[in-house]
């Protein structure tokens, strides 16, 4: 394969993922608006959304205070005024499209282990054998490590899983990479910790291996 071809590749996969990502928040947006939640069926829930709702909402005003502010700026120049128009009100709708996504689509715990996600950008399964130790941990700033993955919300992760081998996460754009630790925020850290814990136990209460 030559350069081009693989540049080509690399481009035509991007363009896709975003495309994809498009979409999954289209349909996150629509779920938000039936009340719906997706992938929690045969388990618990936790949201993590609650945090950001302000700062989503807010930058969500802002766009629209500048599409007000911008519509009669062009009111003169009606082309341009028409395509900057629907790039505002896509920018909003996106917005509200985001923070949908990650109240539609929370954390869950099962019996067979743990789904932690973040909006429709991270969706790592982990499985419950594979869960070493869980524990309510806050903590406001994450440094980059090997083997380690932060999902943080409003800078702050409340919930440390640590795994005894790696699982694989797949990135944004496509990319895998094995993580040992997935630290994470929930609105009900201490909640998600004590079912986590429940589901790890038998019914003496000792783990099940």
């Amino acid at each position: 394969m030559s350069r081009g071809q693989g540049v080509t590749g690399r481009t035509v996969r991007v363009g896709w993922a975003l495309v994809r990502h498009e979409a999954r928040l289209m349909a996150s947006l629509v779920l938000w608006l039936a009340r719906r939640t997706h992938g929690t069926g045969g388990g618990t829930a936790f949201g993590y959304a609650r945090g950001e709702a302000a700062m989503m909402f807010g930058f969500a005003l802002v766009c629209v205070v500048e599409t007000v502010a911008m519509s009669a700026l062009l009111a003169g120049r009606p082309t341009l005024h028409a395509v900057v128009l629907f790039l505002d009100v896509y920018t909003v709708v996106l917005v509200v499209a985001l923070y949908a996504a990650s109240v539609v689509r929370p954390h869950v715990v099962t019996a067979d282990g743990l789904r932690v996600r973040r909006a429709v950008h991270v969706d790592l399964r982990i499985p419950r054998e594979r869960i070493a130790s869980v524990r309510r941990e806050l903590r406001m700033t994450h440094a980059e490590a090997d083997g380690e993955l932060n999902l943080a919300v409003g800078s702050r992760t409340t919930v440390t899983v640590e795994l005894t081998e790696p699982v694989a996460h797949r990135s944004f754009l496509g990319r895998t990479r094995d993580v040992r630790v997935v630290r994470f925020h929930a609105d009900d850290a201490d909640g998600l910790v004590r079912v986590l814990t429940a589901a790890r136990q038998g019914p003496t209460g000792h783990a099940v291996p």
